[in-house]
């Protein structure tokens, strides 16, 4: 009896599995691929291009919301209770005795500064939603563009409250912890246990060498298509974005012939970024844009002090009070805004969460579970709070006094509300230029991330796939946002954003066994450090 235990236990085993990283791998054509997940993402994402090809885009959007809101409404307390259980566990984790354990072993050092790591960390887990979203959310909060917390009454002094506290909640800390947990499981497997970075390293102290078979593929291809999807879906609404800005500040009337021109650079630059590598492209290009974000938003809150001296202080206390009142779904008859804002937001993080949490995972060798979890949660939560007190207190306080065209006509084309916000700002024209550009290198530094994720998914879980590979991945992304444009512009474009969010549901329960294989890996090096 002992002896069969012994045996199963050992199958289950972290430190007696006998997987080689790549082993399942064929090299050809230049690649180096685990051919089940490269083969069948490759195949999914060529039938969905026919499929588009084929079916009126329009359709295809409707069809995918109407599944994406029925799993929103129908899992609306799931998605918040799991979301909450999420960060109570980084939180016990990191002050636990757990907290200790190096990733990587025990004297492995930092590979990367913590001003750089910070730059990357921001760079894949906010990229340009940031730009967006910090003057288009508090201000639609207020307004009741679709919806207000707790029912506030649009334009009252209750709902210009919470339309700041609300955005630091669904950008703040809660959502980082989703990133926190997978991105440190990740790390810790790959680094102190060598299993692939892959997400089905995830699961295999609960379901052992298992994960090697279909179980694995199939995990695996979900977070490749999902991924690619998702940026695909980025990079072509952005795309479109950033030509109205530009059309906008310059009076011109670019349409599609510019859109596929942005995609091209971009992509052109993602491509030059990941053949260099973390080092020499994805760091370079993240410290760039932390020199952006930084420079612009000190030049704004510069240029609008007393709303920003006002509003910070402010939007953080109404942040602490409410944090807990918007984590609760029990009660709650604000359901418009609930599932079109809040479980939104909760499974965009969560659909993300592969891409994101391995990047992380690449570059967070060296520090411990106490720094990783405290950095990840916090900093970005910090710049957070400071970009969307600047950019969304502006925005609201000109809504609440009449001021420039955004308080006169209040919210009308909500991809320009940064661009109305800043003709009512002296050196309108300078902060365009600079936020247009920002907006470009965002998406070069989420292309060429998403770029080595892929990569290292469809290879098996090896950190140095062959360039041409890169390459390739780098390409197609261009290529399929590119030719979702031509098709069906943007009905295609949120079709595949509603795809995308649909992938949350299964991606939500594999974070829950995340956890628990989390515990068990760490509980493995406990005795390490006592």
């Amino acid at each position: 009896m002992n002896t069969s235990t012994d045996k199963v236990s050992s199958k289950y085993s972290i430190e007696t599995t006998d997987y080689q990283v790549g082993q399942d791998n064929i090299q050809r054509w230049g690649f180096d691929i685990h051919k089940p997940v490269f083969g069948i993402s490759a195949l999914l994402i060529l039938i969905f291009i026919i499929v588009m090809l084929v079916v009126d885009p329009q359709s295809a959007k409707t069809t995918l919301n109407n599944m994406r809101n029925g799993i929103l409404e129908q899992f609306d307390s799931y998605f918040m209770w799991t979301m909450n259980m999420f960060f109570v566990f980084c939180v016990l984790l990191m002050v636990s005795p757990l907290g200790k354990i190096r990733i990587g072993g025990k004297d492995a050092k930092p590979e990367h500064s913590t001003i750089s790591w910070s730059a990357m960390l921001f760079a894949a887990g906010l990229a340009s939603g940031v730009m967006f979203f910090g003057v288009a959310e508090p201000a639609a909060l207020y307004t009741d563009w679709y919806g207000t917390p707790f029912n506030a009454v649009g334009y009252s002094p209750e709902a210009k409250q919470l339309a700041i506290a609300t955005s630091f909640f669904h950008w703040g800390i809660t959502g980082w912890s989703v990133y926190g947990i997978a991105a440190l499981a990740l790390a810790f497997f790959a680094y102190n246990k060598n299993l692939p970075l892959s997400i089905r390293s995830l699961l295999f102290p609960i379901f052992g060498d298992r994960v090697w078979g279909w179980l694995g593929n199939v995990v695996d291809i979900l977070a490749v298509v999902s991924t690619l999807f998702g940026l695909v879906a980025s990079l072509g609404l952005g795309a479109q974005q950033a030509v109205s800005g530009i059309n906008y500040v310059f009076g011109t009337h670019g349409e599609l012939g510019m859109q596929f021109g942005i995609i091209a650079g971009v992509t052109s630059v993602a491509i030059f970024s990941v053949v260099r590598g973390i080092e020499g492209g994805v760091k370079l290009l993240s410290n760039i844009n932390i020199v952006f974000v930084v420079g612009l938003l000190i030049l704004v809150a510069a240029l609008n002090i007393e709303t920003v001296i006002h509003v910070l202080p402010q939007g953080v206390m109404d942040y602490v009070k409410n944090f807990v009142a918007l984590s609760n779904p029990i009660g709650r008859t604000d359901t418009t805004f609930l599932h079109g804002w809040t479980i939104f937001y909760w499974a965009w993080w969560i659909s993300f969460t592969p891409f994101v949490g391995i990047f992380i995972a690449r570059v967070s060798k060296g520090r411990t579970v106490r720094q990783f979890i405290f950095s990840v949660l916090v900093i970005p939560t910090c710049v957070i709070i400071c970009w969307f007190s600047v950019f969304g207190g502006i925005a609201v306080e000109q809504l609440a006094n009449k001021v420039g065209q955004l308080g006169m006509n209040g919210l009308q084309d909500i991809s320009l509300t940064l661009f109305y916000v800043y003709d009512a700002m002296p050196m309108s024209m300078l902060l365009s230029v600079v936020s247009i550009v920002l907006i470009l290198v965002f998406f070069v530094t989420s292309s060429d991330s998403a770029s080595l994720v892929i990569d290292s998914i469809t290879a098996g879980g090896k950190l140095d796939a062959p360039v041409p590979q890169r390459i390739f991945w780098a390409t197609i992304e261009g290529v399929i946002a590119a030719i979702l444009l031509w098709v069906g512009g943007s009905q295609a474009l949120e079709a595949l954003q509603s795809g995308v969010v649909i992938t949350a549901l299964p991606f939500s329960f594999i974070l829950v066994f995340t956890c628990v294989s989390l515990i068990k890996g760490l509980n493995s090096e406990r005795h390490l450090y006592r």
